[in-house]
């Protein structure tokens, strides 16, 4: 009778043992740790500067939808905001303004406007793809649609930049 016993109290100190050491044990770094501690780490050569427009500030100057489209606003941060344009149910385009204070170098989005011959309502424009167009507002402001179905045409892309409210995007750069 005693040993039984013995056996069940020794066998719960093994697991009780068991667990504890293996719950204390250092965990082995997983594949994406370094990356992440690095990234959390770094504070130069951020995407978004601490002196970027609030993305609710850019709303103000989307287009209004025409009779039968539909604007809807689907993202809004530091920095960047973004809407998609819908007729009947169907996502026509994305329209979005980013600024690109205090992105530097070839990454910086601006970079690619200083050599461009096309112009968008007297702002310098650019064809991303096949399916994007964007204009440079202020020298700080890409404001870009891009097509999200085969019949909204680069046509269409141009004629809903030039429905901003480019000037009041302008006016927001200066005083920034």
């Amino acid at each position: 009778m005693f040993f039984p016993r013995t056996r069940r109290i020794l066998a719960s100190l093994l697991l009780s043992l068991l667990l504890l050491t293996t719950a204390c044990a250092p965990k082995t770094p997983g594949r994406f740790d370094q990356a992440q501690q690095e990234s959390s780490q770094q504070r130069s050569g951020q995407a978004v500067a601490k002196d970027s427009t609030q993305g609710s500030e850019f709303n103000k100057f989307f287009p209004t939808p025409e009779a039968g489209y539909q604007r809807v606003y689907t993202q809004e941060k530091k920095g960047f905001a973004e809407a998609k344009l819908k007729k009947d149910g169907k996502d026509l385009a994305v329209l979005s303004v980013n600024d690109t204070q205090g992105v530097k170098g070839a990454t910086n989005p601006a970079a690619k406007f200083k050599n461009s011959t096309k112009t968008i309502a007297g702002y310098p424009a650019v064809s991303q793809g096949s399916t994007g167009t964007a204009i440079l507002v202020g020298d700080r402001y890409q404001v870009k649609v891009q097509s999200r179905d085969p019949s909204f045409t680069e046509a269409d892309r141009e004629a809903w930049l030039q429905k901003f409210n480019l000037s009041g995007l302008t006016r927001l750069a200066k005083s920034q």
